[in-house]
């Protein structure tokens, strides 16, 4: 991402975190990051757009951050302390938070989810298997295929009860619950 990218996707979040999703307007986001509306366009086709960015860079960071694996003595135990990381790294700035889940929503975001969706599952098969997501074999096809599987049904969950929170209907704790026993089940 280019510098000019960088401070659109910065100036995003810096709105969407201070008064949500529908501060997030593309003409406000030009003016903040000192850029031409037709700079945004160039790059990012929709709000939507520069915040799903936003969200796969709040992913990297969040790999980064597991230089080592999360406590525990099992998969189960492994997994919930990572959802326990994940989520809240991601409800610390709630209106940001909840922007990023409506963008996920937005058309036209599949490829974007994936991508997304793949750099999760990375990070969770390395956790259920012990290693380091910061190994190769964590991304490739050296992972069976039930931990995929596996990672893939957690990390819905985790989006389900992620969007639950979002609407209020419970709290951070009230995700990790949700994610903890799925993982009691699956794991």
């Amino acid at each position: 991402m280019d510098d000019r990218a960088q401070r659109i996707v910065d100036t995003a979040i810096e709105l969407a975190a201070r008064d949500g999703y529908h501060a997030v307007r593309l003409r406000d986001v030009a003016a903040k990051a000192k850029v031409a509306l037709g700079t945004v366009y160039k790059r990012f086709n929709s709000k939507e757009e520069i915040l799903v960015a936003a969200l796969t860079r709040e992913g990297e960071n969040l790999l980064a951050r597991f230089t080592e694996m999360p406590k525990g003595d099992d998969a189960e135990a492994r997994v919930v302390a990572f959802f326990e990381i994940a989520t809240d790294n991601f409800v610390r700035r709630p209106k940001l938070a909840r922007a990023l889940l409506r963008a996920l929503a937005g058309e036209r975001m599949a490829a974007h989810v994936a991508s997304l969706h793949a750099l999760c599952i990375g990070i969770l098969v390395a956790t259920i298997e012990g290693r380091s997501p910061h190994e190769p074999s964590a991304w490739g096809g050296d992972s069976d295929v039930r931990a995929r599987e596996t990672a893939s049904i957690l990390l819905q969950v985790w989006f389900a009860a992620l969007v639950g929170w979002a609407a209020g209907a419970h709290d951070q704790a009230g995700v990790v619950l949700q994610v903890r026993r799925a993982a009691k089940r699956l794991l």
